[in-house]
């Protein structure tokens, strides 16, 4: 009796606190049962080693488990799993423990939020930082909140800028060792952007870098005037970092206001760039500008991806980088030089790339009182949401998006907190927007392969040594592909649009698939074997 007491106990026993310190996200890609951090690992390849789930069997996939959020805002959540629990933020500044066996909660945080919080696309937010014991969570009211990951209690709560102002968080944290860093949203509203490091036990601020010089700062002399002080160049996408190197790399949004340049005179730096900081004090070490003096609101916010590779003949660090105005970048981390710029998706706002990447722009789609028809949208070809790269097959995959539309000319003042664009936008009508999953070359950008879908896509990807890319669509399917062919396996449908990045972790000796759709995590496995019942 006593046996069969203890064995209950431990059945409904709750996971081991989350122990996780800076050395084992360091080490990321020899647990891959676990997802410690944002893309998976520092180098945010979002590539996991797991292949129990593969080509011959993912057509047996099934749910396991749902968890069902409580808000109507979009689930942009990329969880992470430590310890037997999973992690994850919920619409608007939320945050949940569960139980990786039965998806029950285990703790959840409910923000309180102050009234007329502003944000351009929605109040969402896409994901936590795990350091030591410790959960930290960004919210729309730009704050930065640590957690105990046991209890969820919150241990302190700082502010990192005004919310009345436009300023919000959506971005996951990153965490490294002694900091959190993170970034912030609210490019539309004409905030000055920055990029933040803090100390994970006290809250202190540890440095912060402008991504809008000001006066006496390299860089400034690129902003006319004072129109500095608005300049946009938001950071609200989790970056990467490289150990060996000891840099971070960050992309940066749109200046301010998106889409009247006349009133910014000058490249903008370092809106709708690459930045690589030293990570202990926040100095710029390079910087590549994507789209000097963007006025088509193409932020750079793209997650960057690390890759060692032999490169025309000589091993080299790189960097690559889908853009959201449709070139695919490869970069040296080392220097920032730039090595590839290639077309991946539909555009016409630019005729090419010069030798030094810089674009060669075609007037004819700066938007003006008539109207200037513009590919991609604003939305972009790429934007915030996960490429993902296969060290097996040497493709980086990408959801593209190829629509176009109208650009009017509008008038743009500046007033706290409230939009400041400058333009408004009207749907090409004569076409259906398309949507495709592309693999490309990582090296050249060359296109391998292409899987059309119904409409544009919102959701990340994830590549595992399963020889498999999966992917979902805003009709609601979830789906996995050959990595090699780009043949379809298998897919579900989950009856709501997916908006975010799917993982993959190791559970009681089972691999799991999860991903957000609709308002529900969505947790995927192969059935249960006779000899595990």
């Amino acid at each position: 009796m006593k046996m069969l007491i203890l064995v209950f106990l431990l059945a409904i026993a709750p996971p081991v606190t989350a122990q996780v310190p800076y050395e084992r996200i360091l080490d990321a890609a020899s647990e891959p049962g676990s997802w410690l951090t944002y893309s998976g690992s520092y180098g945010a390849q979002r590539y996991s080693t797991l292949d129990q789930i593969n080509r011959d069997n993912v057509d047996q996939l099934q749910v396991a488990w749902i968890y069902q959020t409580r808000s109507t805002q979009k689930f942009e959540v990329s969880p992470l799993v430590a310890d037997g629990v999973m992690y994850i933020t919920e619409p608007p500044s939320d945050a949940t423990a569960l139980d990786l066996r039965t998806g029950r909660p285990l703790w959840s945080y409910r923000r309180s939020l102050p009234q007329g919080i502003v944000t351009c696309c929605g109040q969402v937010n896409r994901g936590v930082a795990l350091l030591d014991d410790g959960v930290f969570l960004g919210t729309v009211d730009a704050h930065l909140v640590a957690l105990d990951a046991k209890t969820g209690r919150v241990r302190w709560d700082v502010e990192v800028a005004d919310h009345t102002a436009g300023y919000a968080i959506t971005v996951a944290p990153l965490a490294l060792d002694d900091k959190i860093i993170v970034g912030i949203a609210g490019g539309e509203y004409g905030i000055r952007g920055f990029l933040d490091a803090y100390d994970p036990v006290t809250g202190e601020r540890l440095w912060r870098f402008w991504t809008v010089p000001g006066p006496g700062e390299p860089g400034n002399e690129t902003w006319s005037g004072d129109s500095w002080e608005r300049g946009g160049a938001p950071t609200w996408v989790t970056g990467a970092y490289d150990p060996e190197l000891d840099l971070l790399y960050w992309g940066t949004g749109n200046p301010g206001p998106d889409f009247i340049g006349d009133v910014r005179e000058g490249d903008n730096l370092y809106s709708e760039s690459l930045i690589a900081l030293d990570p202990d004090t926040g100095e710029l070490q390079w910087y590549f500008q994507f789209l000097p003096h963007d006025i088509h609101d193409y932020d750079s916010t793209q997650v960057p991806v690390l890759l060692d590779a032999t490169f025309e003949g000589v091993p080299r660090k790189l960097v690559v980088f889908p853009n959201r105005n449709g070139f695919y970048y490869v970069l040296d981390r080392v220097t920032g030089e730039f090595l590839v710029g290639k077309q991946f998706a539909r555009q016409n706002w630019a005729f090419g790339l010069d030798d030094n990447g810089r674009p060669i722009e075609n007037p004819e789609t700066i938007p003006d009182r008539d109207g200037a028809v513009v590919y991609p949208d604003d939305d972009g070809a790429a934007n915030w949401y996960s490429p993902t790269f296969s060290p097996q097959t040497g493709l980086i995959y990408q959801n593209v998006r190829e629509t176009g539309a109208t650009y009017f000319l509008a008038d743009a003042t500046y007033e706290p907190g409230r939009i400041y664009m400058g333009a408004s936008r009207r749907a090409v009508t004569d076409e259906d927007p398309r949507g495709f999953l592309r693999a490309l070359d990582a090296l050249t950008g060359d296109l391998a392969w292409e899987i059309e879908v119904r409409s544009p896509p919102w959701s990340g990807l994830m590549a595992t040594a399963g020889g498999l890319v999966f992917s979902g669509t805003t009709e609601g399917d979830v789906f996995a592909a050959d990595a090699r062919t780009g043949e379809v396996l298998w897919r579900f449908q989950t009856g709501g649009a997916v908006y975010a990045n799917p993982i993959t972790y190791m559970s009681e000796g089972r691999q799991f698939i999860a991903l957000a759709a609709g308002s529900g995590l969505f947790n995927f496995a192969l059935p249960t074997s006779p000899a595990r019942r």
